[in-house]
């Protein structure tokens, strides 16, 4: 074999092992151990490569590694989700955990009777049943009693329980809920008034 072909043939063969390794390590984790190789690999070829009687194999070696070594680590880590064990690793094509879990028709069923009316079949305390389209639904109320026969709309779904709400009453504003926004007056009687009256 040539002399100059040999001055070649390792350090392009060391080197394409290295990228080799390189990409291994990122479809096969093995703790650095293959990157270690790796790395080893491709500074052996760039020593080889500039020990040669003609320098401009190393200055090739070099350059090769420092364009083309990034180069197949990204084109790696583009097509690495689309193998198995990377996407058993990183999920990637599920924006939604909902997407990962099997089918179930019945919560599929429940999730769609969000925004439907319904009429409950026996008072709820907070839990019973309500007749939504003639199917008997299990239910929960949002916290309050609610007598047979009222109107209610489903609001939720928690945990595969419905949660209704009666039709009559519109949601309380965050005002009302909080005694900090309301004036004083409303929340009780100025103490200082009683005291200018006497």
């Amino acid at each position: 074999m040539d002399p100059a072909t040999i001055e070649w043939l390792w350090p392009l063969l060391l080197l394409v092992l290295g990228m080799g390794l390189a990409i291994l390590e990122i479809f096969f984790p093995s703790a650095g151990i293959l990157g270690f190789l790796s790395a080893s690999a491709i500074l052996a070829a760039i020593i080889l490569g500039f020990r040669a009687e003609n320098s401009a194999v190393g200055f090739i070696i070099l350059l090769v590694a420092i364009v083309g070594l990034p180069m197949v680590v990204v084109a790696a880590f583009k097509y690495w989700p689309k193998t198995a064990i990377g996407r058993r690793i990183l999920l990637m094509e599920h924006e939604d955990g909902d997407e990962v879990l099997p089918d179930d028709p019945r919560k599929d069923h429940i999730r769609g009777l969000i925004g439907q009316i319904g009429q409950t079949k026996c008072k709820m305390l907070p839990a019973g049943a309500i007749i939504i389209d003639g199917r008997t639904v299990d239910a929960v109320s949002e916290g309050m009693p609610i007598d047979a026969g009222c109107q209610v709309r489903v609001v939720e779904v928690r945990a595969n329980r419905v949660v209704v709400r009666p039709i009559s009453e519109e949601p309380i504003s965050s005002e009302a809920e909080d005694p900090m926004r309301r004036p004083i007056d409303a929340v009780s009687e100025d103490p200082f008034e009683e005291e200018s009256r006497s």
